[in-house]
């Protein structure tokens, strides 16, 4: 239960509510601890050992295509092919998730060998690995 007294201060990233103590300063900003886990926690999309190791895996397992990933990270796959391609900002609204998670996301996509990111005459798509 928060204090009547305690002061509340809005994330700026996320833009929730936090007790003021709670947020951390991060290059002139204060963020929340999910934010700051985010930003710090990224995975690497091009990253040509994780997807060596992610490819011996999925053999070692048995799983083709999309099998084994989140259910999350499947919508987002099926998402993106079923438009032939989308931006980031696109799957972002789409799901309600935030830049950073999504990054993360697209580079367990990118080293599952299941999407791409692609250059088109309005900007950078994430499509599907075969396009």
């Amino acid at each position: 239960m928060v204090d009547e007294k305690e002061e509340i201060q809005k994330c700026d990233r996320c833009e929730r509510e936090f007790p003021a103590e709670d947020l951390i300063e991060e290059g002139g900003s204060r963020i929340c601890e999910n934010c700051y886990i985010n930003a710090h926690a990224r995975i690497k999309v091009c990253d040509p050992w994780a997807v060596r190791s992610k490819k011996i895996l999925k053999e070692r397992a048995g799983l083709v295509g999309s099998e084994g990933l989140t259910d999350s990270q499947k919508e987002i796959y099926e998402f993106i092919v079923s438009k032939g391609g989308a931006t980031r900002d696109e799957i972002a609204k789409r799901f309600d998730m935030p830049l950073e998670e999504l990054e993360n996301e697209f580079a367990i996509l990118r080293h599952c060998e299941l999407v791409k990111g692609q250059k088109r005459n309005d900007g950078v798509y994430i499509v599907p690995f075969e396009d």
